[in-house]
């Protein structure tokens, strides 16, 4: 089937959500460019049919062939384009395929190798439109399901770009080297390094020759007889005698060779002649960091023993005794993890806390307390043994956690049974019941939050419950106008910035929420909400007196928004007839502020959210300083073997889109269109369960803090 080859910019791909509304992996049709610019054109729907025409700028856009968006068509859902493009060297083997070339895809829940038959048309073709979706028709090289196939008369299944996850290496030709590794890469560097990405043109299908036949043969032989796949974790043997460890990127017969190799990417990197950045002679296989790739025999690779869990006799993944550290370490108080270790210690499968046994609860809240925060590490253990819970704690889940990335489900199932109750080790738990135990009991903190009330009545708490009615607020609140609601309608105040404030959402139980979406303020202003602390008046900016809870939710005056006022205007706007019987109380304030006193804002900075799905606790923590530096963490993402012999698998993955969606303003937040965000910022917004909030001004609550205070 000829190809017709486009001009590379005649199609586009959003790099981003656009204010506009226009989602992260929508394919466009560019019609013209503006002198600002922007992008004008029409954007195309899922069948491959223009629905729509746009503006979006040219900085959020990567221009497409049209070959390359007619595949990406075929994808969905649309974000799963944009991890497409990422792969780079995959991509563009993808777009280059031939007839009878040979693939690896992911076929009924497991990996088969098969022969590309055809590049097939999908869908109709809109009057209106110009492009078709393109798929493969591949031929499963697996006789037994071909001949299941063909006994049910099913013509040959047809699968989309982003279904085939290899091409057979000794296909795959020479191209230029980008280092683009993951979707937060392309989102972050949009501008310089997506334009250094090869636009593919795109071919005809041919018949292979013979040569190329024999090769097929041999990388098919190579497949077939190899125990292990494209992202297996193993490790092998250097030739100083040192154990090395990596993930593998490539399996296959590299030119030059016979037998089956495999290209590792590195845990980290190693200064060697033989390491490179992907390329093997003079081909390059896969991408990744320099120094970190290294090429060696199949049969040399071994199954990491670092994650070959043994089960004990109470069915818990025994962990390998290289995850044992010596008591000098054991001792040491490991700081948070910082923005530059994020990716090489935590981010990829098996990191972070392992899952067992409905433990999501605890490995979502530790996880989210202790991986790049510090607030809660001030730490008495000076009352404990050296089997003493706290002692425990620090040195079987934080310091793994820090060090290496890693903690293992029997470390987490030791420290579960030093809790005190033996449901603890079996059953599911509500986070803020475990909180509380370890603020108090297990870490020995005083509790967290000192409030105050107009009476003069104070009392303590270790996190704080958003109680508000629901017509106080729209249907899309933040947890700054709920806080605000919950405590001036209690009649509370804070009688000093907390360290670490812990906000629980208005929801009660596993499937009640009052409110479908929360949007997690990533920075909550308590100037307000404190006992004892200069405040501006709400209507002249100048020192208020007066506090008026009834026109909390007035609708001449920003309803939801809390109502403090200087000595005139506190007279003047209770003069109204509808509001003679507020009662406004006076505010206590420092001694001796003058009434054009400067008031300085006080602010807590957002760094988790705990989120709860049908009993599923997942976290989302921010790492670092940059406003994009978020992670998801979820300690049973996958699954190794059955339930009596496997265990979970924990993942963490950057999710910039995440900052990218919070860092709108206000107006942009209220009439976006949450149907077009990805999944995991849906999910932060329709699950959130607790969000953590850290004072950046204590010196406990630097996540960037390299003096880590757990006493002893």
């Amino acid at each position: 089937m000829e190809q017709k080859e486009e001009p590379n910019e005649g199609y586009f791909i959003v790099l981003r959500r656009s204010k506009r509304g226009f989602s992260r992996g929508s394919i466009w049709r560019k019609d013209a460019e503006t002198p600002e610019g922007d992008l004008i054109g029409m954007i195309y729907g899922g069948s491959g049919s223009l629905k729509s025409s746009g503006r979006v700028k040219k900085l959020d856009t990567y221009p497409l062939s049209q070959h390359q968006a007619q595949l990406l068509l075929f994808v969905s859902p649309a974000s799963r384009r944009l991890d497409l493009l990422c792969h780079v060297q995959l991509f563009g083997a993808i777009c280059d395929l031939a007839q009878d070339d040979v693939v690896v895809v992911k076929y009924k829940k497991d990996y088969q190798p098969c022969l590309v038959k055809n590049l097939m048309e999908v869908g109709k073709k809109d009057k209106t439109g110009d492009l078709h979706m393109l798929g493969f028709e591949l031929k499963l090289l697996d006789t037994a399901e071909q001949d299941s196939l063909s006994k049910k008369a099913v013509s040959l299944p047809v699968f989309s770009a982003v279904d085939i996850v290899q091409v057979v290496p000794s296909h795959l030709n020479s191209r230029q080297p980008l280092r683009i590794n993951s979707a937060a890469d392309l989102n972050r560097n949009a501008v310089t390094r997506i334009n250094s990405l090869p636009a593919y043109k795109s071919h005809s299908l041919k018949k292979g020759s013979i040569s190329r036949k024999q090769d097929v043969s041999n990388s098919l032989q190579v497949l077939s007889d190899c125990s292990f796949e494209v992202g297996s974790m193993v490790e092998v043997m250097s030739d100083n005698g040192v154990t090395i460890y990596g993930v593998i990127r490539w399996i296959g017969v590299p030119e030059g060779k016979k037998n089956g190799w495999a290209g590792l990417e590195l845990d980290c990197e190693i200064i060697s002649s033989d390491n490179t950045d992907g390329v093997f002679g003079t081909k390059r296989y896969f991408t990744c960091t320099g120094n970190t790739a290294v090429f060696v025999p199949l049969n040399q690779c071994k199954p990491d023993s670092r994650f070959q869990f043994n089960l004990s006799l109470n069915g818990i993944p025994k962990p390998p005794e290289t995850h044992s550290v010596t008591s000098l370490e054991d001792s040491d108080n490991v700081p948070p993890v910082g923005e530059p270790e994020i990716f090489s210690r935590l981010v990829g499968r098996m990191r972070g806390i392992q899952g067992h046994f409905n433990s999501c609860y605890l490995d979502a809240t530790l996880f989210s307390l202790f991986t790049s925060s510090s607030a809660c590490d001030g730490v008495n253990t000076s009352a404990d043994s050296e089997e003493g819970i706290s002692h425990i704690l620090r040195r079987d889940i934080v310091n793994p956690l820090r060090r290496s990335g890693f903690v293992p489900a029997e470390s987490v199932m030791n420290f579960r049974k030093q809790l005190g109750c033996k449901s603890f080790t079996t059953e599911e738990k509500d986070p803020e019941e475990f909180i509380t135990i370890l603020l108090k009991d297990v870490l020995h903190l005083e509790p967290l939050l000192k409030f105050r009330s107009h009476g003069e009545l104070s009392q303590d708490a270790y996190t704080h419950q958003i109680i508000v009615e629901k017509n106080q607020v729209g249907v899309l609140p933040s947890v700054q106008q709920l806080l605000e609601i919950s405590l001036v309608s209690s009649d509370l105040k804070f009688e000093e910035i907390p360290s670490c404030l812990i906000v629980q959402m208005p929801r009660f139980g596993k499937k009640f929420k009052m409110f479908s979406k929360i949007i997690p303020s990533t920075e909550l202003d308590i100037t307000d909400l404190l006992h004892c602390s200069s405040r501006q008046c709400f209507l002249c900016g100048r020192l208020a007196n007066y506090e008026c809870a009834q026109c909390l939710m007035d609708h001449k005056l920003q309803p939801g928004r809390i109502k403090q006022y200087c000595s005139p205007c506190n007279t003047q706007i209770h003069i109204h007839p509808s509001r003679q019987k507020h009662a406004p109380h006076k505010l206590i304030l420092p001694d001796h502020l003058p009434a054009d006193a400067h008031v300085q804002r006080k602010t807590m900075q957002l760094f988790a959210v705990i989120c709860i799905n049908t009993s599923h606790y997942v976290s989302f923590v921010k790492y670092g300083t940059d406003p994009r530096s978020w992670i998801f963490f979820d300690s049973m993402a996958d699954r190794y073997g059955d339930d009596n012999n496997g265990y979970n698998i924990p993942v963490t993955r950057a999710c910039p889109e995440v900052a990218d969606f919070l860092s709108q303003s206000e107006e942009e937040l209220n009439t976006a269109n949450l149907s077009q965000c990805t999944d995991l910022v849906q999910r932060l917004l329709g699950d959130a369960y607790m969000c953590l909030y850290q004072n950046t001004e204590s010196p406990l609550a630097s996540s960037m803090s390299t003096d880590v205070s757990i006493t002893t």
